[in-house]
């Protein structure tokens, strides 16, 4: 059996273990919460609140026609989202750049396998002519 390669240890040894900083499961969690109906379904029913209670609050109108505080929160929520979505992106498109090194690693192993039980048969066939 061959030795491996310095590279093929380095993305083995990378890939199953990988300790998250607090940022990087933050980033996760908040990209999948960010990404679901959920938080689509409830922004908009806070958005409908928000303005329905500001239309018909006569009395205390916090924020009157055209809703500029709810404009303001808006972009704020984006402003901080939008980073943190391309965080988490970032990080799956390193997970997926370790996931097809390892993948290549094993093709590569599998064709010099392959090449060997070529070259193995190959033997043996003619082993099997000379016996004839």
């Amino acid at each position: 059996m061959k030795k491996k390669r310095k590279s093929d240890e380095i993305i083995l040894k990378d890939l199953p273990h990988q300790k998250l900083t607090f940022g990087q499961k933050a980033a996760d969690k908040l990209t999948k919460i960010a990404g679901s109906w959920e938080f689509i379904f409830f922004l908009i029913g806070f958005i409908i609140v928000w303005i329905i209670l500001n239309i018909y609050g006569f009395f205390i109108q916090w924020d009157p026609w055209p809703f500029i505080i709810l404009n303001l929160f808006l972009s704020c929520l984006a402003a901080i989202q939008a980073p943190i979505i391309l965080m988490s992106q970032n990080r799956e498109a390193e997970r997926d750049r370790k996931r097809l090194e390892y993948d290549y690693i094993i093709d590569r192993r599998s064709q010099r396998q392959i090449e060997n039980i070529e070259k193995e048969l190959k033997n043996i066939k003619k082993l099997i002519k000379n016996l004839k």
